[in-house]
């Protein structure tokens, strides 16, 4: 009996990586695995994890898959997060802790970086995105200042789902979606900015650190013997060219065509739109990257997507299964009280010294019930500000797409279509990012075996979603427009006291 092929997608995230195996004929995932990740944070914002766990994490994750499954994988696509730095010596060795996305600890160096390119005005007119805190371009730069010894040994700068790539085939590339995060490409013309990588380093020339860049359907190359037998995988299987977990939850989650939206709601929150042409962000908050599936991916990242809930429940002991029950007890607007939920830092608003802020609180107020509702709220408030930065840039939606953790909460969901006033759809299967890797690895494998596919038809055929749609509930849309305008207000409030760090992180 012949079996069908099967494509193996991988997401390397910032709590662990996670595999999933799909089945494209019987449209359905037929097995996964997770291993988790630590994190090593420090007060001034540092959040670096080492390259090593996430080799250890994903043979872990691919130990739970049945070996006659993994027999059949005919192709693998990867995921990774965002804008890490991975900096790898002339022996493909990586010489130091990985800073992530959510590392602001280079605020200063954004800054350096911007004065030296001539403000960001020049900036956002010469790459179509600022340098931001997160992004790879200032972990560069404070590579540089702080270990220039090791710095003196970078030979190539890659991103963490470039590494698991370059692990599985041996092979150095990126492609266009995750380099758009770098803050050093040029995504009008698809080319590496010589004037910002100069502004990184005058005295040297940074280009030659970076890889070639491929095309989304492209394939990386294929499984080497090393990782053959270290993985437990296939020998010559194709490798997609991946992408970062934004463009990959894209794919998952149907958001390869113009018109939708996806939003994401996990340690961070992000929310995003495909467009066929360009799209800045003349203010540089909302990202102009590009997707990674051949056009581009205007993006609003929230750095506190589920941070808020987390802290809540752990301060109160609570059970994440208790979290709906418990906050659906409180009111909309949580009686008065107020959560600007900026507990590690915040990208949009740009405010990476920032801090979280519970307002409105009196002695009738202060439940348990009000305190997590509101946490939950505010996470919805903050990606409401970017609906409407990616509306002033022209873009349009009244459908979001939403996964992640967060998407599991009914409560949640209701939230977000009464605050961003959408329809929501779930997708049925919740790992989009890893599901994406998948489905990308599927559109190349098609492709390069003659049957001409494109990603939108791929979508059409394996994103399924759930069959009931959450709409916005008209009162409780007009009880959230009062409510965000005073959280507006608390965040005028507090933003001039948001834009110093200290040492003992009181502002």
């Amino acid at each position: 009996m012949n079996l069908s092929p099967l494509t193996l997608g991988i997401d390397v995230g910032t709590q662990s990586t996670k595999v999933v195996l799909y089945d494209a004929e019987k449209k359905m995932i037929c097995a996964a695995g997770s291993s988790p990740h630590k994190i090593i944070s420090r007060s001034d914002g540092t959040s670096e994890q080492d390259a090593i766990w996430w080799e250890k994490a994903l043979i872990e994750s691919l130990e739970t898959i049945p070996s006659d499954l993994k027999k059949r994988i005919a192709a693998v696509g990867v995921s990774g997060q965002q804008h890490g730095f991975v900096p790898l010596d002339i022996d493909g060795n990586v010489i130091t802790n990985v800073k992530l996305w959510n590392d602001t600890s280079t605020a200063l160096e954004c800054i350096e970086i911007e004065t030296a390119a001539g403000g960001r005005d020049n900036v956002l007119s010469t790459t179509g995105n600022c340098i931001l805190p997160g992004y790879t371009a200032s972990k560069v730069l404070w590579f540089k200042k702080n270990h220039p010894r090791l710095y003196e040994r970078l030979h190539t700068i890659l991103l963490p789902h470039d590494y698991i790539n370059y692990l599985l085939t041996g092979n150095l590339a990126m492609e266009f979606g995750d380099a758009s995060g770098t803050g050093f490409l040029n995504i009008k013309n698809r080319t590496w900015s010589k004037e910002i990588l100069q502004c990184i380093d005058p005295a040297r020339d940074l280009s030659q650190c970076l890889p070639q860049l491929l095309k989304a359907e492209s394939s990386v190359g294929r499984v080497s013997q090393t990782a053959a037998e270290k993985f437990g995988l296939p020998k010559d299987i194709l490798v997609s060219t991946g992408g970062g977990d934004n463009m990959m939850a894209a794919i998952g989650m149907g958001n390869v065509m113009e018109g939708v939206a996806g939003a994401s709601l996990g340690t961070s929150g992000t929310l995003f739109s495909y467009s066929e042409t360009p799209v800045i962000d003349n203010t540089g908050t909302a990202a102009a990257f590009c997707s990674s599936t051949g056009g581009f991916l205007p993006l609003v990242c929230i750095m506190n997507g589920t941070v808020s809930t987390q802290l809540i429940t752990t301060v109160l002991e609570l059970p994440v299964d208790k979290i709906d029950p418990i906050a659906a007890k409180a009111p909309i607007g949580c009686e008065g009280v107020l959560t600007l939920p900026f507990f590690t830092g915040e990208r949009t608003p740009n405010l990476p010294f920032a801090k979280g802020a519970i307002f409105g609180l009196t002695a009738l107020n202060f439940t348990r019930n009000n305190l997590l509702r509101s946490a939950m709220e505010s996470t919805m408030f903050a990606l409401r500000g970017g609906k409407e930065l990616l509306n002033k840039s022209g873009i349009e939606f009244d459908t979001v797409n939403l996964t992640g953790g967060g998407s599991k909460s009914r409560l949640w969901r209701q939230m977000c279509a009464d605050i961003l006033q959408c329809k929501v759809k779930t997708p049925v299967t919740n790992e989009s990012a890893a599901f994406g890797a998948a489905l990308q690895s599927l559109w190349m494998l098609e492709n390069a075996t003659g049957k001409e596919s494109s990603i939108e038809d791929i979508v059409k055929a394996h994103v399924q979603f759930e069959e009931q749609k959450v709409k916005p509930e008209i009162k409780a849309v007009e009880q959230y427009n009062k409510i965000y305008s005073n959280y507006l207000e608390a965040l005028k409030l507090m933003t001039p006291g948001y834009t110093e760090r200290t040492d003992n992180g009181i502002i």
